[in-house]
């Protein structure tokens, strides 16, 4: 995410009112000021709506440990994610079922620790694709969320994937699972179709956009969560990192005596060609809260 990128992410995005249980959202402004200064910034991970600030991250943490002290379930070794692909186009534009099925295989590869890292146990399975002509939609993902989502599928174990065009500045966005026994119709991921493998989008063309946000859906944090300081992102075998990663660098190290930076992680905001791993502790994380979280049951019978 470049520097100039973040600026503009700054001037450009306004809140629109907040939903219960979750943070209020960002889109982006469609006037002329904005639209001509977004043009010329390079495509980045830029804020993402939803992202939880501390406060938010601190009752989510409190919720899991909550769970935890309730918990009537271990997690299992393997979980199979039942997926519907909802691939909302105009024209021409927007992502055909071969990519879908390309995208399916990227998150089997990267939750399988076949680019590195560990295999968590998690893997995907595609249930079916919708396709959905709809130009507003289409380049208004965000502001016409409510309706965009009607299209879900399933339950709380159900990835219901939205894949439609966002700004150059925000390629993704994801639900929590604490979010969702509040707000269950909002549940989900959206990203642009340009990031799907083979996509247009120099530097982020991999699919891992959507590896990074599906992580968020399970229940992972940024590896840069909350700074250098404790917590962190809540998982003990991801270094602390004080700034998120932009381009592709050889190493970085921002927090002192923490050990060098997770620059290869998912869950950081690197390039695609960079990205590369889960740790351990995160597919702990991640079996974990679907056990608390994502099983039907769970979602519907904890209370907290």
């Amino acid at each position: 995410m470049a520097r100039r990128a973040i600026a503009v992410v700054s001037a450009c995005l306004f809140t629109v009112g907040a939903l219960p249980g979750l943070p209020a959202a960002a889109a982006a402004v469609s006037g002329r000021g904005c639209t001509a200064g977004a043009r010329g910034a390079l495509p980045g991970r830029g804020s993402e709506p939803y992202a939880p600030g501390p406060a938010q991250v601190a009752e989510m943490l409190a919720d899991l440990a909550l769970r935890r002290s309730r918990a009537r379930r271990a997690p299992t070794a393997t979980i199979t994610v039942p997926t519907w692909a909802h691939v909302v186009t105009e024209g021409a534009l927007g992502a055909q079922d071969d990519a879908v099925r390309a995208q399916i295989a990227a998150l089997n590869s990267a939750y399988g620790g076949r680019y590195g890292g560990v295999d968590t146990g998690v893997r995907f399975r595609l249930d079916g694709i919708t396709r959905t002509e709809n130009p507003a939609w289409f380049r208004g993902p965000l502001t016409y969320e409510r309706p965009l989502k009607q299209m879900r599928r399933g339950g709380p174990e159900t990835l219901n994937l939205y894949i439609a065009q966002l700004g150059q500045l925000v390629l993704g966005y994801s639900t929590y699972p604490h979010w969702y026994r509040n707000e269950p119709q909002l549940d989900g991921v959206v990203v642009d179709w340009r990031t799907l493998p083979g996509g247009s989008l120099r530097n982020f063309d991999r699919g891992f956009t959507a590896v990074h946000e599906i992580g968020h859906w399970l229940g992972l944090l940024h590896t840069f969560e909350n700074g250098c300081e404790p917590p962190g992102d809540a998982v003990d075998d991801t270094p602390p990192e004080g700034q998120p990663t932009e381009g592709c660098p050889a190493a970085k190290d921002t927090c002192k005596g923490g050990g060098s930076d997770p620059i290869h992680n998912f869950m950081d905001y690197a390039q695609d060609r960079c990205m590369s791993e889960f740790t351990t502790g995160q597919a702990g994380r991640m079996h974990e809260i679907w056990a608390l979280y994502r099983i039907r049951e769970a979602a519907t019978t904890l209370n907290g």
